[in-house]
């Protein structure tokens, strides 16, 4: 059980420091959203899913490029934004999943 205490420190760190900048990757995973034509609608959060994809090939060629992504079902990626990812780096991944997609 002391996993379960070092899981729970990371989530109170993060609410005690990074919880005013979370509009931040909302508006970073907007951007990702309305970059890549997924309806912003849909994105509630700092997450967008792309649907109707071919993760492995999309995953690979967007990691040779910087960009890591995350296969969640054989048809569906996963793009995350946080603390470590600014708009740069935002608007370099909407590029270069532009190409890819």
């Amino acid at each position: 059980m002391r996993q379960v205490g070092v899981l729970a420190a990371a989530g109170l760190y993060a609410l005690d420091h990074n919880v005013a900048r979370l509009a931040e990757d909302h508006e970073h995973a907007q951007l990702l959203a309305k970059r890549l034509g997924v309806d912003p609608s849909t994105v509630e959060t700092n997450m967008v899913v792309l649907d109707d994809v071919a993760p492995p090939v999309i995953a690979g060629a967007a990691k040779a490029q910087g960009v890591l992504v995350s296969q969640v079902s054989p048809r569906r990626i996963r793009l995350v934004t946080h603390l470590d990812v600014d708009r740069k780096a935002v608007e370099r991944a909407a590029d270069v999943l532009s190409e890819l997609l």
